[in-house]
């Protein structure tokens, strides 16, 4: 069977795939769970471009790529650690010290505004991955005293958040948020190839196939000798790496070091991954769906910034129910596959 680059290929994986003379029911669910994400997103942009003017100006779509490609590095991550039946909620905190310390490491040159955040959230994922797979501590309460931690560690960096480190407009640093290439900006352009490594990753190595694997039965997965801690410590390790790198390319962007980011992020990078076809559950999921999603959710943010009359509030109140009505889509999609 000829199938895309990320798709799933673990004994889970092809459970959830089409089978061999799948009926028309069967094969319209796996459609709607793989691809009603992309639908979707085609419809609103159709919807928006035809209700406001200015929705497909050149402006606009480059500020929504801009905006999208920071989450999208974050819900990279976040879809390898998802897609194992985990958690991590430490990104958020993880995004805003990276952007610090990528500021702040900015004044001894690139190397270090780069290699300093990945080190540290690096690290910090490390510990999660590591007290989650050894200790068989539960990955919301882990992460999310990492959360709290990381947080606390910024807050120490910058004098209680009294003090913003600046980046030299001038220094190449600068440039990997700033320049643009053939019109688009550089973290546009970083944020594609990391997620066409992500897919290929998933899609065409071992390592992706445990972390399916470990995703839909974890207990299977170590009888077949896959390397179930590893594999756990590995994709909490790249969800931190993945945070510091999105936060230190926003600090590009910004040229300063921002304390305030990063709050709530960590539920609006599960709510893309969600909402881009990736089972909560574990075993199932999509580099390309968790994309899709991010897009979708900035899509819905800039329609209501288009309305004008409505209060930013109501992009988390949107969010939250098309949250919910996927996730119950996504539920009934799995039971009536079951069924059938």
């Amino acid at each position: 069977m000829t199938t895309d680059v990320d798709t799933p290929v673990s004994a889970k994986s092809t459970a959830e795939e089409e089978p061999p003379g799948a009926t028309r029911s069967e094969r319209l669910s796996v459609l709607a769970q793989q691809h009603g994400a992309l639908v979707t997103l085609i419809v609103a942009m159709i919807a928006a471009s035809l209700s406001f003017d200015t929705f497909l100006t050149s402006d606009n779509l480059e500020n929504m790529a801009l905006s999208s490609a920071f989450l999208a590095v974050v819900a990279l991550g976040m879809t390898f650690v998802i897609v194992t039946g985990g958690i991590d909620l430490s990104v958020g905190s993880l995004f805003a010290l990276g952007g610090v310390l990528a500021a702040w490491g900015s004044q001894y040159g690139t190397a270090v505004a780069l290699l300093l955040p990945l080190a540290v959230c690096g690290l910090i994922g490390l510990v999660n991955g590591l007290l989650i797979a050894r200790s068989r501590l539960a990955p919301f309460i882990v992460t999310l005293a990492a959360m709290l931690g990381a947080r606390g560690i910024l807050l120490s960096v910058t004098d209680e958040g009294s003090k913003t480190y600046l980046v030299d407009k001038n220094s190449f640093f600068a440039k990997l948020g700033q320049d643009t290439v053939l019109g688009v900006g550089a973290p546009v352009w970083i944020t594609l190839v990391l997620f066409v490594l992500g897919a290929v990753v998933l899609r065409r190595t071992r390592f992706g196939q445990y972390v399916y694997a470990v995703g839909g039965n974890e207990d299977a997965a170590a009888l077949m000798g896959a390397p179930v801690a590893r594999t756990k410590i590995s994709v909490y390790t790249l969800s931190g790496l993945c945070a510091g790198l999105a936060g230190a390319l926003n600090a590009a962007w910004l040229v300063s070091g921002v304390t305030i980011l990063g709050s709530g992020m960590e539920l609006e990078a599960i709510s893309a991954v969600v909402i881009g076809g990736t089972l909560l559950t574990g075993g199932f999921g999509f580099i390309s769906g968790s994309l899709v999603g991010v897009l979708l959710l900035k899509v819905i943010q800039n329609v209501i910034n288009q309305i004008g009359s409505l209060d930013s509030a109501y992009q988390q109140v949107v969010s939250g129910a098309f949250l919910a009505v996927v996730v119950i889509a996504q539920t009934w999609l799995g039971r009536r596959r079951r069924v059938l």
